[in-house]
């Protein structure tokens, strides 16, 4: 079987379900975000640093996976069957913040991203996860798509800040913060 079908040749793609859409659509755009978040993510997991914490991580672009499946499924279609994302996904990221924030000192200034790849790599997958979510909540003003979705993807985002302030941390590298010149 070959990997390429020319069937988007003319800028059109299929959701599951079969009906086609064009590639520009809102909602191709929310669930390509997403596979980029994705991608951003097992980069992030690929980190020496991250060793630890690399079940955790593949957790959440399993999570990622499934959120893409559900975002591809024609709206209102019954018959694709698909893994659904639940509260318990949520209380995961909220669970690992926790754990991580008693480990951190105070936050009292704005982080810029950088001292390390590792945690820059955090903050690109921060701020994609951010856009991906813008996405995904634009295309809920269109159509129906499932909140615990929105939601995790704010809460996704948060974990990611905070695992690049722990990575600072393992890595004994200091914050950078912003300066304001005001």
């Amino acid at each position: 079987m070959k990997l390429y079908t020319k069937g988007g040749d003319q800028g059109q793609t299929s959701l599951l379900g079969g009906s086609r859409v064009s590639k520009a659509d809102l909602k191709i755009e929310a669930y390509g975000t997403v596979d980029e978040l994705n991608a951003f993510v097992g980069l992030l997991k690929d980190q020496k640093v991250n060793k630890k914490r690399s079940d955790q991580l593949k957790t959440i672009q399993d999570r990622l996976f499934t959120i893409g499946a559900d975002l591809a499924t024609e709206e209102g279609n019954k018959n694709v069957k698909k893994p659904d994302i639940v509260e318990g996904d949520v209380a995961f990221l909220e669970k690992e913040i926790d754990l991580m924030e008693e480990k951190l000192p105070a936050l009292k200034k704005f982080i810029l991203p950088g001292g390390h790849p590792a945690i820059s790599y955090s903050h690109v997958a921060r701020t994609v996860c951010r856009r991906a979510e813008r996405r995904v909540t634009a295309l809920h003003d269109q159509e129906v798509v499932d909140e615990i979705i929105i939601k995790y993807l704010n809460r996704l985002s948060d974990y990611l800040f905070v695992l690049g302030r722990m990575i600072t941390i393992e890595l004994e590298v200091k914050e950078i913060t912003w300066e304001s010149r005001v």
